[in-house]
């Protein structure tokens, strides 16, 4: 059953098996496709077509720093090649500026990563932490299922369409990969961050990323996450909050540009006074 746009709380229950959500009667407006908002105590406070599967465009990235955050050091360096410049250029992707032969720290790359959505760093990650593309998709996948996203399938480390072979996943979880990835505390760091800064040495040149997740700056208590876009997709945002002493974790999936970061604002804070009137 439906009500005003939120799916009834006995039936969402039944579909996600957790904690049913508070009474919605007050539960703001959402435009997007698909939307799904649950605290760090299980109680869902929002649920709009969270099962449907769907592209999620560069939310993907999340799942890439996931991997590599398992496997590598923050201080290990990476070459970038031509071939990492070529991929994000040519596919007519989001780069993070990267140039061929500079090197740089798995750290400066998550920056790169996640603040300005570089598919050029996506590439050089996943390139080196397969090693090669296919085995780290393939390390995607496993990590997807290992964390209960059944409904998920990665091609690729960036979120570009793959001609004939699209990748999908769903509200549902989106929300289950960035509550385990920000239990990482340098995850939550780079997430967090309006700004990075790369100064200039011998061997990479001057970076300065900004964070493309404008609830950072509209909102307090904002912890990230992610934002995304490709025609298939629509706009994207997964975000993050704490709120009445919980964290609260949601996603919004094809929606408008600016209208995905006062949606969120709105069901962080509707979230928030759900929990307080607990």
């Amino acid at each position: 059953m439906r009500i005003g746009g939120f799916i009834g709380s006995a039936a969402l229950a039944l579909v996600v098996g957790t904690a049913a959500p508070a009474a919605a009667a007050d539960a703001p407006e959402v435009e997007a496709r698909s939307a799904y908002v649950v605290d760090s105590g299980g109680t869902i406070h929002f649920g709009k077509r969270q099962t449907r599967r769907v592209p999620v465009a560069s939310l993907v990235k999340v799942m890439t720093a996931y991997v590599v955050l398992r496997e590598a050091r923050l201080s290990d360096t990476i070459t970038i090649t031509a071939a990492d410049v070529k991929y994000a250029a040519g596919n007519g992707a989001m780069t993070a500026g990267l140039k061929k032969g500079e090197r740089l720290t798995v750290r400066d790359l998550l920056y790169g990563l996640l603040l300005r959505s570089g598919a050029d760093a996506a590439n050089a990650l996943a390139r080196h932490y397969g090693p090669g593309k296919t085995a780290f998709v393939a390390k995607m996948n496993r990590a997807a299922r290992s964390l209960g996203m059944s409904d998920t399938r990665y091609t690729n480390a960036d979120g570009m369409p793959t001609p004939g072979h699209g990748g999908h996943s769903t509200a549902v979880d989106q929300v289950k990969l960035a509550q385990r990835a920000l239990d990482d505390s340098t995850f939550a760091a780079v997430v967090g961050s309006k700004v990075h800064k790369v100064a200039k040495t011998s061997v990479h040149g001057a970076h300065t990323w900004r964070n493309s997740n404008k609830l950072l700056s509209r909102a307090d208590g904002v912890l990230g996450v992610k934002t995304g876009y490709t025609n298939a997709a629509g706009y994207c945002l997964l975000f993050a909050g704490e709120r009445s002493g919980r964290r609260v974790v949601g996603v919004l999936l094809g929606d408008q540009d600016e209208r995905r970061f006062k949606t969120a604002e709105r069901l962080l804070d509707y979230a928030g006074e759900q929990i307080a009137g607990g």
